[in-house]
């Protein structure tokens, strides 16, 4: 059987933590770049790279890359050094999650949901198949200067933090790359065990799928539940701090006089804006969501204080967040909970 899953997010373009533009600077550092050249024109003080709450656009993390890139750019293998020392604690709580997660499949799986908790500049897209697994690196979107240390950097990252999960050094089947061979095409390969290929079509590489299925040494169902919420908190204060997205969502959380109404539609929110529909949706692709997605969380939070503080039944909580069957809202909040709205409500509410 075939599956493909997608990330969570289309495009780079998301704002991100601090720690991966702290651990290039240290990085230059310790080659005898000092932090204001690295930090310049990127807006960011030295002092920031110390506030573990302090978040960067991507945009402010491009240009450090682009600093490190020049400063360095005597250095070969840059990609791949930089890439190897991205562990499982660099990425916080998103990293905590993947640790606990049961298997090295699940692991993957949840880091393409949450991967705006992550700093890649290149998103994979990862295929089952029987006998294989596929992971396609999209670099069409990252600028031309920077793209192949950006390949070089994000694959590397995702093999180490792929080999802390399995508790060793993780080989591949295959690694191909669309950039021509380098000189130092044996330290990538020092990474991927297999030989890569260059010069080909796409960037990818491939795992034994049965290794997906193995139980990984520190997973926690428990610490897996409590992290992956955390998770879904944090993408929804960075997504709701910025652009279009918070616009948008504005508008979709109801103001009427019960807190409860069926949020508009996307022609009367691209009217409050002043834009067209078409532009709108535009806008929401380039931000890597759409107007479904928000219209999702905004209805999930309102079904869940709905089913939790007041005595609505399901029929009429569907009926005030737009539902024409409640049929429907029933199949859309297991799909955002795991769990009927009856089910829901009945382990969050005691009984009286």
């Amino acid at each position: 059987m075939r599956r493909v899953v997608d990330p969570g997010i289309r495009d780079w373009n998301f704002p991100r933590g601090i720690a991966s533009v702290a651990l290039m600077v240290d990085y230059a550092a310790e080659h005898g770049v000092p932090a204001a050249r690295m930090l310049a024109g990127s807006g960011l003080a030295e002092a920031t790279l110390a506030d573990p709450d302090a978040q960067v656009d991507a945009h402010t993390e491009l240009a450090v890359i682009r600093n490190l890139v020049r400063e360095l750019a005597d250095r070969p293998a840059l990609g791949v050094e930089i890439g190897r020392r991205y562990r499982i604690t660099t990425f916080g709580i998103f990293g905590f999650a993947c640790v606990s997660s049961p298997t090295l499949g699940e692991a993957i799986t949840f880091a393409l949901r949450f991967l705006d908790l992550s700093f890649t500049f290149c998103l994979p897209v990862v295929e089952w198949t029987a006998g294989e697994f596929i992971a396609w690196v999209h670099d069409e979107s990252v600028p031309a200067d920077v793209r192949q240390f950006l390949v070089e950097r994000d694959v590397t990252a995702m093999h180490q933090v792929m080999s802390d999960l399995l508790g060793r050094h993780l080989p591949l089947a295959r690694a191909e790359f669309i950039f021509d061979e380098p000189a130092y095409a044996d330290r990538i390969a020092e990474v991927t065990v297999v030989r890569p290929r260059f010069g080909r079509p796409r960037n990818l590489f491939t795992i034994d799928p049965a290794v997906l299925e193995q139980p990984l040494p520190q997973a926690n169902a428990h610490t897996w539940a409590m992290c992956l919420a955390q998770c879904r908190d944090l993408v929804d204060r960075r997504r709701a701090r910025t652009g279009i997205a918070a616009d948008v969502r504005k508008l979709l959380v109801p103001g009427g006089t019960d807190g409860f109404t069926a949020p508009p539609g996307i022609d009367t929110v691209a009217r409050n804006l002043n834009l067209s529909t078409r532009t709108l949706r535009r806008h929401l692709d380039a931000a890597g969501t759409s107007y479904r997605a928000l219209l999702d969380e905004v209805r999930r939070a309102l079904a869940e204080e709905m089913l939790t503080t007041t005595p609505l039944s399901v029929s009429d909580v569907a009926i005030r967040l737009g539902y024409a069957e409640s049929s429907t809202f029933i199949y859309a909040f297991k799909r955002w909970t795991g769990a009927t709205p009856a089910a829901y409500r009945r382990e969050r509410v005691p009984r009286r």
